[in-house]
């Protein structure tokens, strides 16, 4: 009875061999800083946003402006007054937050912006790794920028070049 169990045993960890997968890495930082359209999306959507965040200070900035002047008026004002003022930094306040909201929110222009800029080229690097991965038969390929798990890995098995190629930039 051991020896068909030892038998099986050893048989099993033969076919395990068999089995084997290969695989691949790639440097997603090193394809990205390699593709001048993506660092042409990149600097686009640094400009945008650097707008943006300036029309949304300059509003935070009239609310602010508002409650200074609101409270160094207060002793002069009526109950009506005070109220309508406030009123008026309320609202302020919140056109801001709608505008911070709009532009940098989860579904603001910013992400919208990002999408159709960053997408494509996405998908292209995607469409390359899948030609390479299916050219050179990999089962696998890890992003080695993205991994903290990845501690070291052996440049032969860096696929990077070959996506860059694939895409047309060659290195």
């Amino acid at each position: 009875m051991k020896k068909i169990l030892v038998s099986a045993v050893i048989a099993m960890v033969c076919s395990l061999g068999a089995f084997a997968q290969k695989y691949a890495l790639i440097d997603m930082e090193y394809v990205l800083k390699n593709i001048p359209q993506y660092e042409m999306a990149n600097e686009q959507l640094n400009q945008v946003s650097l707008r943006w965040q300036k029309e949304v200070e300059a509003k935070t900035k009239e609310a602010e402006t508002l409650y200074k002047n609101y409270q160094s008026d207060m002793v002069f004002l009526t109950d009506e007054q005070k109220k309508k003022k406030e009123e008026e930094i309320v609202a302020k306040e919140k056109e801001a937050a709608e505008l911070q909201s709009k532009y940098f929110g989860p579904q603001g222009e910013l992400y919208k912006k990002r999408q159709s800029l960053i997408e494509p080229i996405q998908a292209d690097i995607y469409e390359a790794v899948k030609k390479v991965s299916e050219e050179r038969g990999y089962q696998v390929i890890f992003d080695r920028a993205s991994s903290a798990g990845i501690i070291f890995a052996s440049p032969k098995i860096d696929v990077s070049n070959e996506v860059l190629s694939k895409l047309g930039y060659s290195k």
